[in-house]
């Protein structure tokens, strides 16, 4: 692989004001490649080592994914249950219909949750979020936050539509409920120790972490600093499973790499099945909801499985990718990309929320790269 091109773009990213960038690439165990450039801290003065953490915000979701799927492989979880047979207070779930809010007949199940079509939304101030935290404060847990999200109604009835929402918090409450487990520890038992993955956890609504990189914002001021926040841990007992995580790029491409091999670490552990993996990249969307993902999150030729964005035509944005890539990005930039036919994997990190370019330019581009 010539990779002269993805570092000077690489390059050409600090120069535009993108504080810090890394990036590293995985072949069957391999590790092919790996460049870092700028700095860490809000001076920008303290060069990028490439032991730094970061808030992960969505890229939590792909372990989230994971462990599920790893309980559907054990026969402890099957798509199709009723999310209500682990979570009760999902069996009083009202929707918004025509106008109206009435009492939801289809029942939302676990693949509506993995798959974003829920009727979930993302608003962290819904009333029962509001609720639970004046009664309860930051003790407050995933368990008692995820049930208040029903005071709300839904959005649209399960399965006829895709929204990006707060599903991937619920689908963290149900492998509590079935491992009998936090999910922090689940996730540790289960992903973490297998792999080594030793800095790895999960943030606090406020992180003043060592090693954290500085976290930077883009609004009308340029590319400044900001508080390390991450407002989706809503409380510090909480455990998001849709955005929760701080990590770092090595344990990620080390996931990354487990996961375009079939799940089977360069140590020999495997963590899941590879045709578990298959499962979790099958396209869940009907014609609307991928309409819904190409309008709303400008994923133009993708489906979405389980957590995942699935590249399934390719031609339609001139991709040299194959088929079957697949993935997803993070709030603050980052994003991690898997292709299980050739065993490779890309995670690039940066630290910047609200930085649309992240995900229409440099995510796409390092895809080609990945594959020129």
């Amino acid at each position: 692989m010539d990779f002269q091109k993805i570092t000077k773009y690489l390059d050409s990213l600090v120069e535009k004001g993108i504080p810090s960038v890394d990036c590293m690439i995985y072949r069957d165990h391999e590790l092919l490649y790996r460049h870092m450039s700028g700095t860490t801290d809000a001076d920008r003065r303290k060069g990028i080592e490439g032991d730094e953490l970061y808030l992960m915000f969505s890229m939590t979701k792909v372990q989230t994914m994971t462990a599920v799927m790893q309980l559907v492989e054990q026969g402890k979880l099957s798509l199709e249950d009723e999310v209500s047979k682990y979570l009760p207070a999902y069996g009083r779930l009202i929707v918004e219909k025509d106008g109206k809010v009435e009492p939801l007949t289809t029942p939302m199940k676990i693949k509506h949750l993995l798959s974003m079509q829920s009727g979930l939304d993302y608003d962290l101030e819904r009333p029962g979020i509001r609720r639970v935290l004046q009664e309860k404060g930051q003790t407050a847990t995933t368990r008692e936050l995820v049930d208040a999200f029903v005071e709300s109604p839904l959005k649209f009835v399960p399965g006829e539509h895709f929204q990006y929402s707060l599903s991937h918090d619920v689908a963290a409450a149900v492998v509590e409920v079935v491992s009998g487990l936090s999910f922090g520890e689940y996730l540790k038992k289960n992903i973490w120790e297998p792999l080594h993955m030793e800095k790895t956890f999960f943030a606090k609504p406020v992180n003043h972490l060592e090693k954290l990189a500085t976290q930077f914002i883009c609004n009308e001021q340029g590319i400044v600093p900001m508080e390390p926040t991450c407002n989706y841990q809503l409380t510090e007992n909480y455990e998001s499973g849709g955005a929760g995580l701080v990590s770092c790029t090595e344990d990620y491409a080390v996931f990354a790499d487990t996961m375009a091999c079939g799940g089977i670490s360069s140590a020999g552990v495997r963590i899941i099945k590879a045709e578990t993996i298959e499962l979790m990249k099958q396209n869940l969307l009907g014609e609307a909801s991928r309409r819904d993902i190409a309008t709303t999150m400008g994923r133009v030729g993708y489906g979405y499985g389980c957590g995942v964005q699935v590249l399934m035509q390719p031609e339609m944005i001139n991709s040299k990718a194959p088929a079957g890539v697949f993935g997803w990005d993070g709030a603050a930039g980052s994003c991690i990309i898997m292709d299980t036919a050739n065993k490779l994997s890309l995670v690039y990190t940066q630290h910047v929320r609200n930085c649309g370019m992240a995900y229409g330019e440099i995510h796409p581009r390092l895809r080609e790269f990945m594959f020129e």
